[in-house]
């Protein structure tokens, strides 16, 4: 388990004093894939580099299976860093060195022997799917495959934890995904607690758990990734999801309308249900289907649909009634003009 407690990260500068992480407390559980989000200069990243105190800490604490890190001297700092793995966007490989090389890099580190290097580069070149590539230079690689170098390297010392600072900005869709998979295999196979920071809410969506969003140092939005999707409740964190689910109309659409348009969120079991099918059954009102989809997060899914709902006013104000009774959400975006 990690536990950030009041953590503040503070910078000089020439223009005087900048504050990276404002007074941030996290509780990330053993095991699970926590996500870090923000814009360009949030803090994100600082709060990541504090959590093996790459970067040290102004203030706080930072405790990691129950050892405070920043509390540590620096051997025993050293010690400790073994069990924090990271990776990076740019991944940071050694350019004169072999794949094998590269991994076998922070073994050697560890003071391991030739034999358990061997053994143990191996074992994690075949884990990232690249045993074939081990005599290979890092200029022969593609993105996707100098990353699974990254975590192979970051994995070699059986860490704990395993840090993840944009470790997919930098590659295509297509290979993101392949790594998303990778790391979500090494978290269940391995039991690793995995931090991941990143701006794509696409990712959050693929693999974490749990999400906080960062705005200016602090932590304005955290919780169930599943949760956050379905009822964000900050603006940046509303900005984030609509990345991902877009569902604004076109103006001359609305404006084009005859019927009351509304908004309706379909959480959990409820998205599964003919709830739009039995409000038109039931009530003597047309409904045309303006935009809608269904994402399955965590194998939950959400169910987002724009409405145009017409007829009698009383009969659709019942109909509007009847749908946020089984729904729990709905946002009436146009009364009838």
């Amino acid at each position: 388990m990690i536990e950030v407690r009041e953590l503040v990260k503070e910078y000089n500068t020439k223009k005087g004093k900048v504050i990276g992480v404002d007074n941030v407390s996290l509780t990330i559980q053993k095991g699970e894939i926590y996500g870090i989000v923000g814009y360009s200069g949030a803090g994100k990243s600082s709060l990541i580099r504090c959590l093996n105190l790459l970067e040290k800490p102004t203030t706080g604490r930072v405790l990691i299976d129950g050892i405070d890190l920043t509390t540590l001297n620096n051997k025993e700092l050293r010690q400790a860093r073994l069990k924090v793995g990271m990776i990076f966007q740019h991944f940071h490989l050694i350019s004169s060195k072999t794949v094998f090389e590269n991994v076998a890099f922070a073994l050697k580190a560890a003071s391991k022997s030739k034999h358990e290097i061997s053994h143990r580069v191996d074992e994690l070149l075949e884990m990232v799917g690249l045993s074939d590539k081990k005599e290979v230079f890092p200029s022969q690689l593609s993105g996707g495959q100098k990353q699974r170098v990254g975590i192979a390297r970051a994995l070699a010392n059986e860490p704990s934890v395993l840090l993840c600072d944009e470790a997919t900005s930098a590659l295509d869709p297509s290979t993101t995904k392949s790594i998303l998979t990778l790391l979500k295999k090494i978290n269940h196979e391995l039991g690793l607690t995995i931090v991941l920071i990143t701006h794509e809410m696409e990712v959050v969506k693929e693999i974490c758990d749990r999400l906080a969003v960062m705005q200016d140092g602090r932590v304005v939005e955290e919780g169930p990734v599943y949760d956050i999707f379905a009822d964000p409740t900050q603006p940046l964190t509303k900005s984030f999801i609509n990345t991902v689910l877009q569902f604004d109309l076109p103006e001359h659409l609305i404006n084009n309308r005859k019927g009351t348009i509304i908004k309706i969120h379909f959480k959990g079991e409820i998205a599964e249900e003919s709830v739009v099918s039995d409000v038109l059954q039931q009530y003597k009102v047309k409904g045309n289907i303006l935009h809608g989809k269904i994402e399955y997060i965590k194998e939950k899914p959400l169910g987002i649909f724009m409405m145009e709902v017409s007829g009698d006013e009383e009969e659709v104000q019942k109909a509007i009634e009847y749908i946020k009774r089984r729904t729990q959400q709905l946002e009436v975006i146009q009364y009838v003009n």
